[in-house]
């Protein structure tokens, strides 16, 4: 099976004197257009998620249904876990992937809990692969994990178009 790990897009600067408190930031309108193109990406290389979950706070939810909306997944496929909220544990979230029994499933998220999910499957003695904004990797779970692709934000934006 494989695991899409999809951190989501630019949102509203905690120091902006407006800024909501952190779980209700949302993505900027320049972080929907990049994390769109990203998404887009992600379709260009034929990721095809049979399902997708996300964090609960409002940014990775947007994130989670752009990518559901690009990538064809249904609403209803999309589900919201405390598991991927920042400080969760990277090996529950791991796996939560693993237990799912699908082939593919996209975790929409942050840093730095992404990165360490995807630290703690490669057996990273410390966070060395940082997703940047709307930034995403893939990789395959079998017995042990193999990272597939690891792409920045630019890059998927340049495959997606």
């Amino acid at each position: 099976m494989k695991l899409v790990l999809f951190r989501h897009g630019i949102a509203v600067d905690r120091e902006d004197p407006d800024c909501p408190a952190d779980p209700d930031r949302t993505l900027t309108d320049r972080g929907i257009r990049r994390t769109l193109a990203a998404a887009r990406g992600l379709k260009a290389l034929g990721v095809s998620p049979d399902t997708i979950r996300t964090s609960p706070y409002r940014r990775a939810v947007q994130t989670a249904g752009i990518a559901a909306e690009v990538l064809g997944v249904s609403p209803d496929r999309v589900e919201i876990t405390d598991l991927l909220l920042p400080g969760a544990s990277p090996r529950e979230a791991a796996d939560l992937a693993r237990d799912l029994g699908v082939e593919t499933v996209l975790f929409a998220g942050h840093a730095p809990g992404l990165d360490l999910i995807l630290s703690s499957l490669l057996d990273l003695s410390r966070t060395t692969l940082p997703l940047k904004k709307a930034g995403a990797a893939c990789v395959e779970l079998n017995e042990d994990a193999r990272l597939c692709w690891f792409l920045e934000p630019r890059a998927l934006r340049l495959l997606g178009g």
